[in-house]
């Protein structure tokens, strides 16, 4: 006898992404003298893409990225320290969230909402990915 095996044809892919939107802390950040003196509103949008392969686990939180974790460091690192740079800032964010071992890829968007009169905002976006291995 024969046995035959068939194929699971359904197999799924999965995006898995956390988001932050429209975080608004006020921090210290910029260049300029009067920048340095007072706090200004600053707007934080943050995609996490993750592992698809790793399921998440109720027992085991590495599996997934805290939001809530990850938007209290921000704040933590934005009161600790004045960032001259917008750049400077997205590169400080990518250095936490980059820790968790199931972070693939980090998509920043940060926007000063008060600064340039005339404008909703002016800021940056920036991407960032692991290396495929």
């Amino acid at each position: 006898m024969k046995i035959i095996k068939f194929k699971n044809k359904t197999k799924y892919k999965y995006k898995r992404k956390v988001i932050v939107k429209n975080l608004i802390l006020k921090i210290s950040i910029g260049l300029h003298d009067f920048e340095k003196k007072k706090k200004q509103r600053v707007r934080f949008n943050i995609d996490i893409s993750t592992n698809s392969n790793v399921k998440p686990n109720n027992n085991d939180l590495s599996s997934i990225v805290n939001y809530e974790d990850t938007i209290n460091k921000i704040a933590y690192v934005t009161e600790k320290k004045h960032h001259e740079l917008l750049e400077d800032l997205a590169e400080n964010i990518f250095d936490i969230i980059f820790k968790s071992k199931i972070v693939n890829k980090v998509n920043i968007k940060l926007e000063k909402l008060d600064i340039i009169k005339n404008t909703e905002s002016v800021g940056i976006e920036v991407a960032k990915s692991k290396d495929e291995q």
